[in-house]
């Protein structure tokens, strides 16, 4: 139950190696673009590929699709990927995802060969325990998607507590965040007839009652924000149009967004009814609404998650240093937790501290079960799952006997009694779901997925970068243990670094079957942007330090480059959306470093992103274009403005979603257009369904992934290297 703006919106993203090499690094771009390349719609040539489904655009996209398309999969290594991708994408020996119901059943999502678009289902606890489980099935979106002719894609389903018969499912036209939501009858399995409907619209809308919703939306001219998000709540009573609907709260066009949702208790009883104002992307303000519709703003810190509500007390995540009402300091990163009732009567009431991070310490989950907080904390990027009891003093806590040095994952938790599914993952560990009793501190691995490549012989390390600044950055670097230190390795360094997301050890069959297996060596770094070391860590790298994070991946490459584990002619970069970025960034930076670069669904204008879809709700994390002296550290490091003619750039491969309503697919398509301008070989790619998650479905994501690691292959693993 977290409610922050980043989290609202996301509803909706050690040795030690101090060598010279890696205290030399300075982007070979200048301060500003030389040639005022596009730093204006004037000196942009290629806004018309901003028109997603413009004639010209389009042809210019399925054009170059046929030329990548007779290029990679025309390589001989093409169609064996590609299986592999497939069988491992459609497996049905996956782990199902499962979360429980009231009523003891437990209840998933499934895609596979037969269930393309995917199957809402459920099943019992014990049945779940056995190898086979007998799945009831509630919604089969195949079948919806072909009765209707309607390329539906499954966002999500909210139902009705404490019954959880009425439902709203989130239905999305080819993969766009914008959803329509339909009232469906979780007991007959049908949608309901002059039942609830609401339209397209990015927004959601939350459960009051059966009778009631709150509904954030596209009401109109005037009501969305800047960044395309729904500006205002409403409650609407059954029967009504979204036009007779009450109005309760109202934005700024400068926000990202608002929504509204009702805090809970595990009998489902509803405590308070809450807006959300998304301020920016990591402020926020909370509202509490009256029966009457009076408004009244909670006393929270402007960067703070709502993270939970147990044994009536409220769990609120801190992002900010903070003195409350109260006269108490509190600390970035803290967990706090006041008594409900008492804290709603009078926000002066004394809050309790739960739990305080060290510096290399992080919370990246957080559930409750009825009587029992559950805590994923990870000390230096490796995780272990604490069990807080309340109490009136200090919160006594145990850790759950699990698997160390691994990633673990607070999943669903029950609220009828103190049960809570944790999953365990590493680079090397295939996916394993545990079922823990918070209670007693028992656990049951109930489920594990069988290995899906040959990880014999290879290791994990955790190695350190010295940064620009000084900072040591964390990586880690999966590969063979026998691997030769001579710089021969074909090597893959991913990165994101933003939005204070953590990159953490997880098993993926698709790296390990299609670049592991095959001699391979993946590397992961956690720069600073992400939320490895909490929300410090994220902030050393906002707005105008995002430089910091471009730096802390150079390092990285320069580390593996120091310690001979690969060599420019065989490092190849990849990264998606933010970490998009972060390609470009590195491919304009320093592409003496690398001779590959896998660009997904990337930012790259960074002078106009503002102005394009979502882009606006950005601004908390990358500055504001329209504000000179933040468009100056923007304008130096944007990478559609950087790039450049004589450079040593190596072909790109990029690919975006012509249905992403979340990244512009215009960026993509204009970095692809001023390479070839500037004379460079590119490879790009859109698929025309799939939204930012690029793939509508699971054969258009074998499609994807049989496309990079062909084209990684072709640069990484040919002998000699592509230059």
């Amino acid at each position: 139950m977290i409610r922050s703006s980043a989290a609202v919106l996301a509803a909706l993203l050690a040795s030690t190696s101090l060598t010279s090499v890696a205290m030399a690094q300075t982007p070979t771009a200048s301060s500003s673009p030389a040639t005022g390349f596009a730093t204006s719609d004037a000196t942009d040539p290629y806004l018309w590929l901003e028109e997603v489904e413009g004639e010209r655009a389009m042809e210019w996209v399925k054009a170059h699709n046929a030329r990548t398309f007779a290029v990679l999969q025309g390589d001989p290594r093409y169609d064996t990927l590609h299986q592999q991708a497939l069988d491992i994408v459609q497996a049905r020996d996956r782990i199902p995802g499962v979360g429980f119901n009231r009523d003891g059943t437990l209840s998933n999502f499934w895609q596979d060969a037969d269930h393309v678009r995917g199957v809402w289902r459920q099943t019992t606890v014990d049945s779940f325990r056995t190898a086979e489980p007998q799945w009831e099935t509630i919604l089969d979106i195949d079948a919806l998607a072909a009765a209707e002719n309607a390329n539906w894609v499954y966002k999500g389903v909210n139902c009705l507590a404490p019954e959880e018969r009425h439902c709203l499912v989130s239905l999305s036209n080819g993969g766009k965040d914008a959803v329509t939501l339909r009232e469906f009858d979780a007991v007959t399995k049908t949608f309901v007839e002059g039942g609830i409907v609401l339209p397209e619209s990015k927004g959601g809308a939350s459960w009051i009652d059966k009778d009631t919703l709150l509904v954030s939306r596209d009401f109109g001219p005037g009501t969305l924000t800047n960044s395309g998000y729904p500006m205002v709540v409403k409650r609407m009573k059954r029967g009504q149009s979204l036009d007779q609907a009450e109005t309760l709260f109202t934005g700024q066009p400068t926000d990202v967004s608002v929504s509204g949702y009702t805090l809970r208790d595990a009998d489902g009883v509803v405590k308070a009814v809450l807006i959300n104002r998304s301020v920016d992307f990591y402020s926020s303000e909370t509202w509490r609404v009256t029966d009457d519709g009076a408004l009244t703003q909670l006393q929270l810190p402007a960067k703070s998650d709502i993270s939970g509500l147990v044994d009536g007390r409220l769990l609120v995540s801190l992002k900010q240093d903070w003195t409350a009402p109260s006269g108490q300091a509190f600390k970035t990163g803290d967990l706090i937790a006041w008594p409900l009732d008492a804290w709603l009567a009078d926000q002066a009431t004394p809050a309790q501290l739960v739990l305080r991070p060290t510096e290399r310490q992080a919370i990246e989950g957080v559930n409750v079960t009825r009587n029992r907080l559950v805590v994923a904390l990870y000390d230096n990027v490796r995780g272990s799952v604490r069990v807080y009891t309340p109490g009136d003093g200090e919160w006594a806590y145990t850790t759950l006997d699990l698997p160390q040095n691994v990633s673990v994952g607070v999943g669903s938790a029950s609220e009828t009694d103190d049960r809570v599914f944790v999953s365990v993952t590493g680079y090397l560990n295939p996916s394993s779901l545990w079922l823990a009793d918070a209670a007693t501190g028992a656990v049951d691995q109930v489920k594990s997925m069988p290995a899906k490549f040959d990880a014999t012989g290879m290791t994990v390390d955790q190695h350190e970068a010295r940064s620009a600044d000084g900072t040591m950055i964390p990586y880690f670097v999966v590969h063979k243990a026998d691997m030769p230190l001579d710089g021969s390795n074909p090597t893959l360094l991913y990165g994101y670094g933003g939005f204070e997301s953590s990159l953490l050890p997880g098993y993926s069959a698709t790296v390990g079957k299609l670049w592991l297996e095959r001699g391979g060596v993946y590397v992961i770094a956690n720069t600073r942007g992400g939320g490895e070391f909490g929300p410090r860590w994220h902030e050393a790298a906002l707005q105008q330090n995002r430089q910091r994070a471009h730096e802390d991946f150079q390092a990285v490459a320069l580390d593996l480059i120091a310690r001979d584990i690969t060599s420019q002619p065989k490092l190849g970069i990849m990264g998606g959306s933010q970490g998009g970025l972060f390609m470009g960034a590195m491919l304009t930076q320093r592409p003496d470093l690398i001779n590959a670069a896998v660009i997904q669904v990337p930012l790259f204008d960074m002078l106009r992103f503002h102005k394009l879809l979502a882009g606006a709700s950005w601004i908390g994390e990358y500055g504001d274009p329209d504000i000179p002296e933040q468009r100056a550290w923007i304008e130096r490091y944007s990478p559609y403005q950087n790039l450049r003619a004589g450079q040593p750039y190596p072909e790109v491969f990029i690919h975006t979603s012509t249905k992403d309503d979340r990244v512009h697919p215009g960026h993509a398509r204009k970095a692809a257009a001023r390479l070839e301008e500037l004379g460079y070989p590119v490879l790009f790619y859109e698929n025309t369904d799939g939204g930012h998650a690029a793939g509508a479905n699971l054969r258009e994501t074998a499609r994807r992934l049989a496309l990079e690691y062909t084209y990684l292959s072709r640069r990484l693993m040919d002998t000699p290297a592509q230059e």
